[in-house]
C-alpha cells in the first residue's frame, strides 16, 4: 500500500541580507558617540598632562594629539573587535559587522578607524559617499572590508 505523501509547498525565497541602518541614523550614532568620546579624551588628557608635565611645552600638543588619536583607536578596535557595537551602537541598534557577515577582525576594525579619521576629516567624504553607494555603505567601511548592519528585530 503505498503511502500518500503530501504535496511539495513552494515556500518563496526571502532575501536574508542585513539590512543597512539610514544615514541619519548612523549620524544620530556618531554624535552620540561624540559626546561619550568627548568623557573618556577629557579624562585621558588630563592623565597625559600629568605624566608629561615635565616635558618642553613645545612636545606638548603633537604628543598630545598623537595620544588622542591612539586612545580613540584602542576604544573604537575593541569593541568593535568584542560584539560589534559601541554603546551608541547598541542604542541605535547598528552593528559592525564583515563584508561577509562575520565578527570583524583586528586588522578591519583597525583600517576602518584609520580611513575613518582620513576620510571624515577630508571634507567628509567618507560620509558622504554612503549617498551614493549601492549599499548605503560609508567609504571607510567599503574600503576596510566593514559593513555596518542592522540589529533591531523589527
Amino acid at each position: 500500500m503505498a503511502e500518500a505523501s503530501a504535496p511539495a509547498v513552494e515556500l518563496p525565497i526571502v532575501n536574508r541580507a542585513p539590512v543597512t541602518p539610514g544615514i541619519l541614523r548612523r549620524l544620530a550614532g556618531m554624535f552620540y558617540e561624540l559626546l561619550l568620546l568627548m568623557g573618556v579624551l577629557f579624562i585621558s588628557t588630563y592623565l597625559f598632562l600629568q605624566m608629561t608635565r615635565p616635558l618642553d611645552e613645545l612636545w606638548h600638543r603633537p604628543l598630545l594629539q598623537v595620544f588622542m588619536l591612539a586612545v580613540c583607536g584602542v576604544y573604537f578596535v575593541w569593541l568593535w573587535r568584542h560584539g560589534g557595537q559601541t554603546l551608541p551602537m547598541k542604542t541605535w541598534h547598528v552593528r559592525l559587522v564583515s563584508a561577509d557577515g562575520g565578527p570583524v577582525s583586528v586588522r578591519e576594525a583597525l583600517a576602518r578607524y584609520l580611513l575613518a579619521c582620513a576620510l571624515i576629516f577630508a571634507g567628509g567624504i567618507g560620509i558622504i559617499w554612503a549617498l551614493f553607494d549601492r549599499d548605503r555603505q560609508f567609504l571607510y567601511d567599503r574600503l576596510a572590508g566593514t559593513r555596518l548592519v542592522n540589529t533591531n528585530p523589527r
